[in-house]
């Protein structure tokens, strides 16, 4: 079976599942999306990699690089390879002194390890087709819901943040990131790019 590229597009709320996340992939050579609801400690894990925090200790998946990197383990590709019953199952193809070999994983641990590796991220077909979305299907609702989307941006933001100066922010940045919040770190960190960015 040929496999698809696909890349992060975004990590957002789950639409369907208020308490979990979801990650969108997008197809690399292609139009289709496919989400795939996660759980918080797992968003969380593939939020950090992205921004590139490293938080004062290394989280689970941080530890298992580690490890992997101690008797020199690297994840060479991760495969969405599989859709039972609406749960998705991957692998991380691994490599070590020219041996492959591959291992079982969910996809969320799977993606998270990816972002860490900087590894390629692939599927087949026929799961892009049970459950991925083509953007043309979507667009028209884009389109119709973008001034609601435009005036519901502010509100997400933590408006209490603009009350400190840029010094507390950061002094406040690295008390949250001491205490693994990192979706309040990742709040203040683009409060303060904002007021860099206005400075400038």
């Amino acid at each position: 079976m040929e496999k698809i590229e696909l890349y992060i597009v975004t990590l957002t709320h789950s639409v369907t599942q208020s308490s979990n996340y979801a990650v969108v992939m997008g197809e690399v050579d292609g139009n289709r999306r496919l989400p795939i609801v996660i759980g918080g400690f797992e968003a969380q894990a593939i939020a950090v990699a992205m921004e590139g925090m490293v938080p004062s200790r290394p989280l689970t998946h941080d530890l298992l690089k580690n490890t992997l990197d101690t008797f020199e383990i690297e994840v060479s590709e991760i495969l969405i390879n599989n859709l039972i019953e609406g749960v998705f199952h991957a692998r991380l193809v691994c490599t070590q002194h020219g041996r492959e070999f591959e291992i079982d994983s969910r996809t969320s641990d799977a993606i998270a390890m990816a972002v860490r590796y900087g590894c390629p991220i692939y599927t087949y077909d026929f799961i892009l087709d049970a459950a991925g979305v083509r953007i043309e299907d979507t667009v028209a609702e884009e389109t119709e819901g973008e001034g609601e989307k435009e005036e519901a941006k502010p509100k997400r933001r933590q408006r209490g943040y603009a009350e400190y100066s840029v010094d507390d922010l950061t002094a406040m940045l690295q008390k949250v990131i001491g205490e693994e919040d990192y979706e309040k770190a990742a709040k203040i960190r683009d409060e303060i790019k904002k007021r860099n960015e206005e400075k400038s």
